[in-house]
């Protein structure tokens, strides 16, 4: 092959044909190549062309705060079908994305795939095997026997999962979709066009997607921060070869990740104190976070997710127990401390960032200890729905790597409010539930099914609920309250407020009154059994 060329966004926009399979790097605004994304938006506009591409995105591509990713190529005639682990998300007073209004407006087939099982699906495309067979997804809305991936109604007339049998067992089977353009992002290439990340809070699948692009005759496209000398880059810090690259496209504004121009910390430049890291703040969320902590293991590996429990480390910096647990999350990193809001799926101080495709292939193995998740609904089956939320999608991004993550864990702990727009407060050393909420979170059946309870009794998952009423655990009998908080009514304030039964074989014992209180809680962890 020859030297990759050097190009500009829109001459590197005119090397994606049409009809073309592009598979794109990034982790909402982390890693986003925005800069080849808005060209490609700019040609469509200018010429027409290109028309009809299919795009793969493993994690998502942008977000709604400055960085657009996907949505500056979600036009009618350019984009005629997506497949993706998550979407851009957003408050629900804002308007939805233009991807989002192309969904759910049925005009290109739209599938919300497990970002693992994606990732898989680019190693088999590249190795020319003919897909993936896995268990990751069974009984959830990646089972054919419910939605089958599918966003709507063109994407259910159009299956990319189908149910198997295979050496005496039932799997779930994704062909090979085999990818023609790949478009990527680093820190800097050298003129040979090998990639470095050293700016970057992520490497995700760049690897991945640039050998089954290569290995099937396609076009790489890197998008990178900066230019270096052939020669200059170290070659263990080269995490694509140049060999794989075909045009790179310098844009020295692109962002670290979403509202966020470059934090060396990161990167792993620097390590931040543990006293710069913003505490959260005495409040009924907090409480349900520090309950949550109660359930780890010192020495375990715990993935983490959005929402309150996002906060679970910060309330170990405050205990004084950081580093008796390792976090582990899906963008790659590990250790350190997971970051919230804008910067959530990159981590400070992280001991290691390895690619997310290997992460993946380490929770849907099971390989952890326990994982920290959120939950929008549950129902009479222990089922969470974290994906799909009525007349409002946008608001949830899809379900990213939740179900990769939750498919053979063996401890997981979901936390959340109870119900929905509920006035909480903390009185007295007690919750103080003023008035209820409007929406129960707790129902007959969820509206998506995300992660399945039954499949989870089968398999002896060990699946704890943590909201600030009570707590919950499933069981092969249903899901069972096992303590309610100081203040609650266990009749009034939660059997009541669940459109199904929950189970109280034993009086449910009350939540450590110390959470309730502003300070410290004197958190202790579980010891493992010797």
């Amino acid at each position: 092959m020859a030297f990759p060329r050097i190009l500009t966004a829109d001459e590197a926009a005119a090397l994606v044909p049409d009809g073309a399979v592009v598979t794109v790097s990034s982790s909402s605004g982390l890693g986003c190549p925005d800069a080849v994304l808005a060209a490609l938006g700019r040609r469509f506009e200018t010429t027409g062309h290109p028309r009809s591409i299919t795009t793969l995105h493993p994690i998502a591509a942008g977000d709604m705060w400055g960085i657009k990713g996907i949505d500056h190529i979600a036009r009618e005639g350019l984009l005629a079908k997506v497949l993706a682990g998550s979407y851009p998300s957003g408050p629900s007073s804002a308007a939805p994305p233009a991807i989002w209004r192309m969904v759910t407006g049925n005009e290109i087939p739209a599938y919300n795939i497990p970002s693992g099982i994606l990732f898989d699906m680019h190693r088999e495309a590249a190795a020319h095997r003919p897909g993936v067979l896995t268990k990751v997804g069974l009984d959830t809305f990646v089972d054919p026997d419910r939605e089958g991936c599918a966003m709507n109604a063109r994407a259910a007339a159009e299956p990319v999962v189908s149910k198997v049998q295979f050496a005496g067992d039932t799997w779930l089977f994704f062909p090979s979709i085999v990818p023609r353009v790949a478009i990527i992002r680093a820190t800097t290439a050298d003129e040979r066009g090998n990639l470095s990340y050293e700016h970057e809070g992520g490497y995700l699948g760049p690897l991945d997607q640039a050998l089954a692009v290569r290995n099937n005759g396609g076009v790489v496209i890197a998008q990178v921060k900066r230019l270096a000398q052939a020669g200059t880059l170290k070659p263990h810090d080269v995490m694509v070869p140049g060999i794989l690259v075909d045009a790179i496209v310098v844009a020295p504004d692109q962002m670290q990740t979403t509202q966020t121009v470059y934090e060396p910390a990161i990167s792993g430049e620097v390590f931040r104190p543990l006293s710069s890291f913003e505490l959260p703040a005495f409040d009924v969320s907090k409480v349900i976070a520090r309950r949550v902590a109660q359930e780890l293991t010192r020495g375990d590996a715990v993935n983490i997710g959005f929402g309150i429990s996002a906060n679970v480390p910060r309330i170990l910096i405050e205990e004084g127990r950081h580093g008796d647990v390792t976090w582990v999350i899906e963008q790659g990193a590990v250790g350190g401390v997971p970051l919230l809001d804008f910067q959530f799926g990159c981590a400070s101080n992280a001991e290691c960032i390895v690619p997310s495709p290997y992460q993946f292939t380490y929770f849907q193995g099971g390989g952890f200890d326990a994982s920290l998740l959120s939950f929008l609904q549950i129902d009479r089956e222990g089922s969470v729905n974290v994906s799909k939320l009525g007349v409002r999608p946008h608001v949830t991004a899809g379900a990213g790597g939740f179900v990769d993550i939750t498919a053979r864990a063996r401890k997981i702990v979901f936390s959340g409010f109870f119900s929905a727009a509920a006035d909480l407060a903390i009185e007295g050393e007690a919750l103080a539930i003023r008035r209820e909420g409007k929406v129960r979170k707790l129902v007959n059946a969820v509206e998506h099914v995300s992660f399945s309870g039954r499949r989870a009794v089968a398999q002896g998952q060990d699946v704890t609920y943590v909201t600030e009423r009570c707590v919950m655990k499933l069981t092969p009998d249903g899901i069972v309250v096992t303590e309610i908080a100081p203040g609650v009514d266990l009749r009034r304030d939660v059997l009541d407020q669940a459109e199904f039964q929950l189970l109280t074989p034993t009086p449910p014992r009350l939540m450590d009154a110390s959470m309730f209180r502003p300070e410290p809680i004197g958190l202790r962890l579980k010891e493992a059994a010797r």
